[in-house]
């Protein structure tokens, strides 16, 4: 077994007495540094990330499996992304974070990794950075949250839409809005619903990166750190047989997580992650397989946002293992993962315990899953709806275009009693794509005008180039493509423009002459998006489009493990 951390320690002379002596001053006797794996717990522990607060004993249940196995832990710290604290978007920072994590795990004497992951971007960030530099990795995620209790119901972040709305009508009032933040986040962990860090921690389980179970075993419960104690065994045995992401990540790992997304009614930011790990560990990828991949699957999950009951439920009813052999037929299931056995062999035994939280094939919770990939000449390059959280009667709709022109415009002009808007309008916000936020923030679920709630209405079609919460509901087209900061046909929309959205057909269209479009094309200006400095001004000049994951141009491929020059 060639270890990679001996080209640190396992040196004689200056270089070998440089990289071991200042690593003995944590009190490290010196046979830890012969030959035994070296196992860095790659850790996104944050006061500023609370779904990952918790993540300092979690790490310690890994060092002990690592310890427990004869391998050497190090723990060390990347950035961290707090989806509900960090400005403007946490979305920004996820290609950065991705960045302090491959230079991390390439620079330092490190054998295998485990990737500790809870809020929605860690996740994806902390995986791309490992497969640019395709050592043994392994996932351990930090759980859902309990489910919230709240006047004598369960809540989770889904129901802040509800709440949202509510507030605005008047129906709730302040001090129960308050008393409603106390009651939602009662636990460690991350949202309670299947929202993008759960998805994301399904993701990395059907992928084959995970130990079963790893997605919804509650943050709360000892379970958890059961598992991140066999992950640290595991990762030693990594280590010791040589198994790499580049082995478990491939065409058939990403089509099976493709299709229990979509059996989870995951979120529709899924796409924008997995699109961008696939291109940093060399697997091809476009829309059209999420749209031909998730067709087939119904929605089993009966779980929020587009159903009631939440991870937690979903984990007593059986969890992902259980799902997973639902979808038997439909999976590869010799796709080997990381515990050294094929997905389908890690689920044989699963059983579901309740049909109200997880449906069978033949008898789903919903017909309508996954991903509906719309295209048509307002999103040349495809746009994206996820069905199942949207409204059955707006699925086949035409109405007039309400344009906003960037964020402030909405907020500025939504609730005005002036607004000309119905029911039956398409809202338009313009310039909230990867370029021209810039970040791709989470305002696709644009909140209904005040007029149109006020008249018991709580859906309408909203489009956008932008993101939404994975918590988030109803019938919103996202991530339209190109989008409007760079000239798309988005940016030409106006009020009152006729627009068809037709997710059967997979069509949506903008009732206007390539002629007229091509006339507004010429008056059409670049809007001057104002950074001129630092990071967030190479995030506009190199982010890709969303349909190719909005990763940066320069990160896609592999970087490999090899530290190019040794200053000792």
């Amino acid at each position: 077994m060639d270890l990679r951390s001996q080209e640190w320690f396992g040196r004689t002379g200056k270089d070998g007495f440089i990289y071991r002596a200042w690593m003995k001053n944590q009190g490290l006797p010196h046979h830890l540094f012969e030959k035994k794996p070296v196992i860095g717990i790659c850790n996104t522990w944050s006061e500023l990330t609370p779904c990952n607060a918790h993540f300092r004993d979690l790490a310690e249940a890994v060092k002990r499996g690592v310890w427990e196995a004869g391998g050497f832990p190090l723990e060390f710290p990347v950035m961290s992304l707090g989806e509900c604290q960090i400005k403007p978007t946490a979305m920004l920072f996820r290609n950065l974070a991705s960045m302090d994590v491959e230079e991390s795990i390439r620079g330092n004497s490190i054998d295998g990794v485990i990737l500790m992951c809870g809020c929605d971007k860690t996740t994806p960030s902390l995986m791309m950075g490992a497969c640019s530099v395709n050592i043994p990795t392994l996932v351990v995620s930090g759980g859902p949250m309990l489910a919230g209790r709240f006047q004598g119901r369960k809540i989770g972040t889904s129901d802040l839409w509800r709440f949202a709305e509510d507030f605005k009508t008047g129906k709730m009032s302040q001090a129960e809005f308050v008393a409603a933040e106390a009651c939602m986040a009662r636990s460690i962990g991350h949202c309670a619903p299947m929202g993008t860090a759960s998805t994301m921690a399904a993701m990395v389980e059907s992928l084959g990166l995970a130990l079963p179970d790893n997605a919804t075993i509650p943050a709360a419960d000892s379970r958890r750190k059961v598992l991140a104690h066999m992950a640290g065994i595991r990762a030693v045995e990594l280590v010791r047989e040589n198994v790499r992401p580049s082995d478990i990540l491939t065409r058939q790992a990403f089509e099976n997580a493709i299709m229990v997304n979509a059996a989870l009614g995951g979120s529709t930011n899924f796409i924008i992650h997995l699109m961008a790990i696939a291109g940093r560990i060399g697997v091809e990828l476009s829309l059209d397989d999420f749209d031909r991949l998730s067709a087939k699957i119904p929605l089993l999950a009966n779980v929020q946002p587009s159903g009631e009951h939440f991870v937690e439920d979903l984990f007593y009813a059986g969890g992902l293992p259980a799902v997973i052999r639902e979808l038997k037929d439909f999976l590869h299931n010799d796709a080997m993962t990381i515990n050294g056995r094929p997905i389908g062999d890690n689920c044989v035994e699963a059983q579901c315990f309740d049909r109200n939280v997880i449906a069978t094939v033949e008898e789903p919770f919903k017909p309508e899953s996954g991903i509906a990939v719309l295209r048509g000449n307002l999103c040349k390059n495809g746009a994206v709806l996820k069905p199942s959280a949207a409204t059955p009667e707006l699925m086949k709709h035409t109405g007039r275009a309400v344009v906003f022109e960037n964020i402030d415009d909405y907020k500025a002009r939504i609730d005005d009693p002036e607004l000309d808007v119905d029911p039956s309008c398409v809202l338009v916000l313009k310039n909230v794509g990867p370029k021209g936020y810039p970040g791709m923030p989470e305002v696709g679920n644009m909140q209904l005008p005040a007029k149109v709630l006020a008249q018991g209405v709580h859906d309408m079609v909203r489009i956008s180039d932008g993101r939404m919460s994975g918590t988030g509901y109803g019938t919103v087209v996202l991530h339209v493509s190109p989008e409007s900061a760079i000239g798309g046909n988005l940016a030409l929309v106006q009020n009152g423009d006729m627009i068809t959205l037709d997710v059967e057909q997979r069509l949506l269209h903008l009732h206007v002459s390539d002629e007229e479009l091509a006339q507004r094309l010429v008056k059409w200006q670049l809007p001057e998006l104002g950074y001129d400095r630092g990071y967030v001004n190479m995030f506009i000049r190199h982010v890709t489009q969303a349909h190719e994951g909005a990763d940066f141009d320069f990160l896609r491929g592999a970087s490999g493990p090899v530290v190019k020059r040794d200053s000792h």
